[in-house]
């Protein structure tokens, strides 16, 4: 295995900048969930150069490519990537900016696409120094509800071959560039989506006793649903409550009929989960209607927790301090975001690491989701060597 993993290090060095250039063309034509049907016909080209067989058309969009080793029915393992970029129009300054108004990779996926292609190229080309068969999966719409790793699911992809395990990687904004991180066990949240209409009466503001104000009304919702975070979880169970929308179209002296808000719940327990939904909406519509007004409360139920296999990600974990030496594999912490690769998580072995990007020297410190958000991209090298090396070994394992 020394052999092999010097020559994938050297492949990674000599591929890196093909795989930028893979990496700036994507970026520079992102495309919304569901609707990458340009980069799916990229992902497909570029697959066909490389000499892997693939199916596309999954989910309209999805790709799953197969590289098959010495003896391909022995085992099968997966590795994921996301096609789908972000509503948000990009600030960057780069030759690469993106040529879709309105739509950025601001996520990453970018990096994730070209960096499974790259794995591919690698793994191709050393295929008969392995056993078993590597199952690529390009998927599309992870930022968009139902997520597009549920739909892709239900048409087969862990089926016919079925994996034995699945391997995603995801940039992280917080961790320099050659480093790694990993977690095993839980890792990231359930998410769901909260619609929230609060009714009441309108009228003039200097005349309130005329009026049901659906502004105060939402005030004391707001307020009294915090209880679920700092009164009714459990301690050991981290949950998140935030509004991030609120609409009430009224003015200095006018008190509107209704006000709308949108928000979202984390949590990382399924009964509690489930639980809150219930108190949350009870809650809200009592308020409501002890003042006077009424209050309808949606809840669109979104991805399941993620949680990392012990045993596959401590493989990974050690596949990258062999890859990249102790010094540039950390220990991660829990995390409240959320990602659709929770749904292959709940049905396969899984790991799910985070890929440095960061250089505060260069100032590429922009969050995710970020208008100015970019990368590293000597992380490529990173990226593209260390999946291959984690793939390699993980069917060895």
């Amino acid at each position: 295995m020394e052999e092999l993993l010097k020559l994938i290090k050297e492949k990674a060095a000599s591929y890196k900048e093909e795989v930028i250039a893979i990496r700036r063309h994507i970026h520079q034509n992102p495309e919304l969930s569901f609707e990458e049907f340009n980069t799916s016909k990229y992902v497909c080209s570029k697959l066909e150069e490389f000499g892997v067989e693939y199916q596309s058309g999954i989910v309209k969009t999805g790709i799953v490519g197969l590289i098959k080793g010495n003896n391909p029915e022995s085992k099968t393992i997966a590795l994921r990537a996301d096609l789908d970029a972000l509503p948000i129009v990009e600030e960057n300054d780069v030759p690469y900016k993106s040529v879709n108004e309105g739509v950025m990779h601001a996520c990453g996926h970018d990096v994730h696409t070209a960096s499974l292609l790259g794995v591919a190229k690698i793994l191709t080309e050393v295929k008969d120094q392995f056993e078993g068969t590597v199952k690529l999966i390009f998927q599309p719409g992870e930022e968009r509800l139902p997520g597009g790793a549920s739909l892709m699911i239900k048409e087969g992809v862990l089926e016919n071959p079925a994996p034995k395990s699945i391997i995603g990687q995801h940039v992280y904004p917080q961790l320099e560039a050659g480093k790694v991180g990993f977690r095993s066990g839980m890792y990231m949240a359930s998410t769901d989506e909260l619609f929230m209409t609060v009714k009441g009466k309108g009228g003039h503001a200097a005349l309130p006793h005329l009026n049901v104000d659906p502004i105060l009304i939402t005030a004391h919702i707001l307020t009294s649903l915090q209880q679920i975070v700092s009164r009714m979880s459990h301690p050991t169970s981290p949950t998140v409550l935030s509004f991030g929308k609120i609409i009430g179209n009224g003015a200095t002296n006018i008190i509107p009929d209704k006000v709308e808000l949108e928000g979202t719940f984390r949590a990382m327990d399924e009964q509690w989960r489930e639980e809150a939904h219930v108190k949350m909406k009870k809650m809200a519509e009592s308020i409501a209607e002890s003042m006077g007004g009424e209050c309808e409360f949606k809840i669109l139920k979104g991805y399941p927790f993620l949680v990392n296999d012990k045993t596959t990600t401590e493989n990974a974990k050690q596949s990258a301090i062999e890859f990249l030496g102790k010094e540039n594999v950390i220990d991660l912490d829990l995390r409240m975001t959320a990602e659709d690769f929770a749904y292959y998580s709940q049905l396969k072995p899984a790991c799910f690491y985070r890929l440095g990007i960061k250089n505060e020297s260069e100032n590429i410190t922009s969050g995710l989701h970020t208008s100015t958000f970019n990368i590293d991209e000597r992380a490529i090298e990173t990226s593209i060597g260390l999946m291959a090396w984690i793939a390699v070994k993980e069917l060895k394992n």
